[in-house]
C-alpha cells in the first residue's frame, strides 16, 4: 500500500512529476483516447460527470479505487509547495519526505487561503457564479446534515477560504470527508437546474466543493497547516483583479 497518493488531475498531455507519491489521472476519460495515465473511468467512477464536477472525478476515483495512508489532490499546473520559492517551480513542489514531515504535526495540508478583503465568501460566489447554487446547497445541508449549518453560515461570512480543491489528508479523515461531500453534491445535482448555465458555470460542483471543504474542517475542528501553491504557468493577476472588481460592481448595479 502506497503511504501517500496524490491524484494529479489533467484532461490533456502535460508534464508530470516523476515521483511515486503523484499519480497522474486523466479526468473526463470516458470515451476519450488514453493519455497513458490512470483513467478516471476505471473501476467505480463518475468520469461522465467531469464537465460539471471538474477535478472531483479524480477525487472520486481515488476514494473508490485506491488504498493509501494519506490521500491528496493536485492539478496538472498547480501543486502544494515547500522550501525555497526562488528555485525552479518544479523543484518547489512538495516532496514525499516534506509531506510526511509536515503531516507528522497536523492532519491536513492545505493551500494558503485566498483573501477577498472587500467580499465575503458568499458575496464573492454570488458575484462570480449563481446565488441559487448556495441556496440549494444550504437547503441540502439542512435536509441531510443540519448539524453543519452553523459551520456553513460561518464560512459564508468569512472573507477568505481555501480554494482549488487541493489538500493532503489522512485516510481516517479522507474517507468520511468524501462520503459526506459526494452525498451533498449528488443531491444538489438532482435538485439544481443548470440547463441554462454557461459552460463555465456548469462546473458548479467543483466550485461548491471548494466552499464545502472549509465547512467540513470547521465543523470537525480539524487540525491543518497551510502551505504555498506553486503555479507552473504564469498567473495573470492584473486581469484577475479587474474581472473580480467588474463582477462585483456590475452585479451591484443590476
Amino acid at each position: 500500500m502506497q503511504k501517500i497518493t496524490i491524484a494529479v488531475a489533467s484532461h490533456k498531455p502535460y508534464w508530470m512529476p516523476q515521483n511515486a507519491m503523484y499519480m497522474p489521472v486523466q479526468v473526463g476519460a470516458l470515451g476519450k483516447q488514453s493519455l497513458g495515465w490512470q483513467r478516471d473511468d476505471a473501476g467505480e467512477h463518475i468520469s461522465q460527470k467531469n464537465a460539471t464536477f471538474c477535478e472531483l472525478t479524480a477525487l472520486y476515483w481515488l476514494w473508490k479505487n485506491v488504498d493509501a495512508d494519506m490521500y491528496g489532490l493536485a492539478h496538472y499546473r498547480r501543486y502544494l509547495a515547500a522550501g525555497c520559492p526562488f528555485v525552479s517551480k518544479r523543484k518547489q513542489m512538495l516532496s514525499e519526505a516534506q509531506a510526511e514531515r509536515l503531516l507528522a504535526r497536523t492532519d491536513v495540508l492545505l493551500p494558503k487561503k485566498r483573501h477577498y478583503w472587500i467580499e465575503t465568501n458568499e458575496s464573492q460566489y454570488v458575484h462570480a457564479h449563481n446565488a441559487q447554487d448556495l441556496i440549494q446547497t444550504r437547503k441540502t445541508l439542512a435536509m441531510l446534515y443540519p448539524a453543519y449549518l452553523p459551520a456553513w453560515d460561518a464560512v459564508m461570512q468569512r472573507r477568505s477560504g481555501h480554494r482549488f480543491n487541493m489538500f493532503i489528508m489522512r485516510k481516517t479523515l479522507f474517507q468520511p470527508y468524501c462520503a459526506w461531500l459526494f452525498s451533498i453534491l449528488f443531491q444538489v445535482e438532482k435538485d439544481l437546474d443548470i440547463s441554462h448555465y454557461t459552460a463555465k458555470d456548469q462546473r458548479v460542483f467543483g466550485y461548491l466543493s471548494e466552499r464545502l471543504l472549509d465547512v467540513w474542517l470547521l465543523h470537525h475542528q480539524v487540525r491543518y497547516q497551510e502551505v504555498r501553491v506553486v503555479h507552473l504557468e504564469t498567473q495573470r493577476w492584473g486581469s484577475k483583479i479587474v474581472n473580480f472588481l467588474k463582477r462585483k460592481f456590475t452585479y451591484q448595479q443590476q
